[in-house]
This record gives C-alpha cells, structure tokens and sequence, in this order.
C-alpha cells in the first residue's frame, strides 16, 4: 500500500524500556499523516552497553506507537504492518444493547493500553512483556446482524446493506459476516497475538468468536528502501491506492463529517467501511505460467509493477497503446485495466490487505492467499461497481477463488474518553 509518511515531533517514554530513535523509526516509513488521526510515536530508552548499530535499527520497529485515540481509528490509513489478525465475534445468546456496550467499552480500554506499549488491564498473560508496542493498531466495526441483536436497526446505515452476489463467489458463510469485527495488525507476532488473546479474554460471556483469520506482509525494513508491498503471486499490489495527500482522499474512503442520511445515522461521520474478504490464490496454477503470460493477466510487469505500456510503477496506465501485433498491449481483460478507477466511473477504494498460508490442502495445494480488505465511503461506490466488473471477465478469476466475505461500518475514532462506538450505543 502507498502512504505518506512525515515526521512527528513528539517523543513518548514507553512503560517498557525500549531502544531506538525518532530518526530510525521515520526511517522505516512508520509515520502516519495527519489525515490519519493518529499519531505515530517512537519510544526512547537506555541503550545496552556494546550494542550495534543493527541492534538499535530493530529496536526501532519496537519502538514505533500509534495512538488509539483520534479523528480515524487506528489501522485504516496506518501503514502496512508485518502481521496481522482479522476475526468477527457474534454477541452471545441474550447479550443485547447493554452488553455490547460494556463489552466495546472493555476492548477500547484495552487496546489503547496495548498500543501504548502497556500491559493489559486485567490478567496480563506476560506474552509480550518484553516488547515495544511495534506499531500495534485495533481496529472495531459492526456487521448488518449488530443492529437487530442491539435493538439499534433505525441507527443501521443504508450503506451497510448486504454486498450483491457476485457469479464466481464460493463462500463459506460460516466464515463471514459476524455482529462485530476487529482488526489486529503489528510489526511484532507476539504483539499481535498478545492483543488477539487479551480482546478474546475480554469478551467473556457477551460473545464469542465467529471466525478468525491469521496474515502477515513483509516486515518493516526488509527492502532497502519503501517499497509497495508484493502478494504471494509475487506482483506488487497496491499501486493505483489512493493517497492520504490526494485532493479527493477524505471523500472517498471516509464517510462526511454530518453522516448522511438521517440524523440517526450521523454517528458514522468520519468513519469508513471495510469490506473483508478471504481470497485463496491457486498458486500452483499460477506458477505453472511463464512470467509473460502471469504479466499479461496483470497488465503490469512482474519486476518492478510498472504497466506493460511502459515506463514505472507510477506511470499512468496507456490503454491504448497498440503492440506490433495491432492489439493493446494491456489486454481488454487484464486485472490492471478492469480494476482502474477511470474504467469504473472513479469508483476507488483503500486496499489494506495482509497474505496468509493456512497449511497443504488435502489435494497437496497451499491453502494460501489474500486477506482483501478495503476501506471506502459507501461500498456501492467503492467495491462494489469494481467487483461487478472483475466478476464479468478478469483474466486474474481463473487463479483466485472468493472464499469469505464481509462488510462492517466502522466508526470513526473515539476522543479521549470516549469508547469505540459510544455514539452509536449511547447516542
């Protein structure tokens, strides 16, 4: 994903003795734009006699904070982290209104505890005691099956209606949907996990897990410089992303301030929504094509993601260019071209996706792919149109399968104080 990254001028002391310094962690592109909401800080602590310049450079990872509270939750224009848990939980027989308020007031306590780099508030289990909070983020939305469990449907956004059925979708219902979704990601695994674990704890008796997913991107660092991230198909992904700095970024991907529609349902100003789906990639097909072939259902080159009709990964896209043969050199059904937002009225969204490998199939195939998640301002203008189109004839269809699939509203961040999802509940 591209972002944009700039310095920031404050400097927290973590609870955790952590190494590191404001320059290394700028370096690693960890900054987050205003346009985010929240701030990105890195922890200062004394550094161990003899170490390394190396050792101070992976301190900084650690050292990295983003702040819970803000105008955006956590996690949406947050920069890629190494890995990543996406899980939805349904509210338990008899829990209602009153108990998924506790219950949001409970994670929103600790989450902003743990992306401090602080230990849970109740029965720290100890996994991640010696860690900084490595860009740890938690991010909460409530799925169309909330509202009725809550008793709050005159407050469900029209927007939150269920995505259409697309043709090639194979869906496992009881791996999507869920009355609550929250998204885990850091640069460390056993911060991500420590959160995973204390949130599940959390939930007690008011709900219990739906399905949880496990990903991870390439780790802060591994390239020499910053670069789009790469799927486990080995394309760069996330090119054509919108950018925090774009005129038109706060339009597309978050909902207005004042919400639309009726009054009831202005506690979505300033929020997005996230669609969520788990996209097995058929790998071994996928590698059974040559680089030529594997770019030609892209429409970009494999080597550095630039459009097959030249120049870098940036360039914009020429469609009509024409090879020797007399045909475009990106073909009518490349995933590149069927994808573009000029080819889909301007529809755009923000991918945020992490990759994930569950293990061989029985068949001896990697049960493998793209955890696709995307952030817009009204999925009808965002995923929607484009999957509509990519569901007519992307050459990509014939190595993917559409597996989950999920759609939440997610609130905007809470201020200081507040819980995650307090207007709604208590508005």
């Amino acid at each position: 994903m591209t972002s944009v990254s700039e310095s920031n001028p404050h400097i927290d002391i973590s609870r955790r003795r952590l190494l590191g310094t404001v320059g290394a962690a700028g370096a690693t592109g960890l900054a987050l734009g205003a346009t985010g909401g929240a701030l990105v800080h890195s922890a200062l602590g004394d550094a161990p006699a003899g170490a390394s310049g190396a050792a101070g450079g992976l301190a900084s990872v650690g050292a990295t904070r983003v702040a819970f509270h803000g105008e955006r939750q956590a996690g949406i224009t947050t920069p890629l982290q190494a890995k990543g848990h996406v899980l939805a939980f349904d509210l338990a027989p008899g829990a209602g209104r009153k108990e998924a308020a506790a219950l949001l007031r409970r994670w929103s306590e600790t989450a902003r505890r743990l992306m401090a780099g602080e230990t849970a508030p109740t029965a720290d289990s100890g996994i991640a005691l010696d860690s900084g909070p490595c860009s740890l983020t938690v991010t909460f939305g409530f799925g169309h099956s909330f509202f009725e469990r809550t008793g709050l449907t005159d407050r469900r956004p029209t927007a939150l209606d269920p995505l259409p059925d697309f043709s090639a979708d194979q869906l496992d219902p009881q791996r999507s949907n869920g009355d609550l979704w929250v998204q885990i990601g850091a640069d460390d695994g056993l911060v991500a996990f420590h959160a995973l674990r204390a949130l599940q704890k959390d939930a007690g008796d008011a709900a219990r897990v739906r399905w949880q997913m496990n990903g991870f991107n390439r780790s802060p660092g591994a390239t020499a410089s910053p670069m789009t991230a790469r799927n486990l198909m080995g394309q760069v992904d996330g090119t054509a992303n919108p950018k925090p700095a774009d005129p038109d970024f706060d339009k597309r991907i978050f909902v207005p301030a004042a919400g639309p529609g009726p009054a009831a349902h202005a506690w979505m100003g300033g929020g997005s929504y996230a669609v969520v789906r788990r996209i097995r990639m058929l790998l071994d097909a996928w590698d059974q094509q040559s680089q030529a072939q594997q770019e030609q259902v892209i429409g970009r080159t494999k080597a550095n993601g630039a459009p097959l009709s030249g120049g870098t990964e940036t360039t914009a896209m020429d469609l009509d260019k024409l090879g020797p043969d007399g045909k475009t050199v990106i073909a009518a059904n490349a995933h590149a071209r069927i994808s573009a937002p000029a080819q889909n009225g301007g529809a755009a969204m923000l991918r945020r996706p992490f990759s994930f490998h569950d293990g061989i199939a029985a068949d001896g195939t990697p049960d493998a792919g793209l955890l696709f998640i995307c952030w817009q301002a009204d999925p009808l203008r965002g995923f929607v149109p484009v999957q509509r189109k990519l569901d007519r004839g992307d050459a990509l269809s014939a190595f993917i399968r559409h597996e989950s699939s999920g759609l939440y509203a997610v609130p905007p961040g809470p201020r200081e104080g507040e819980y995650v999802g307090q207007r709604l509940l208590e508005g």
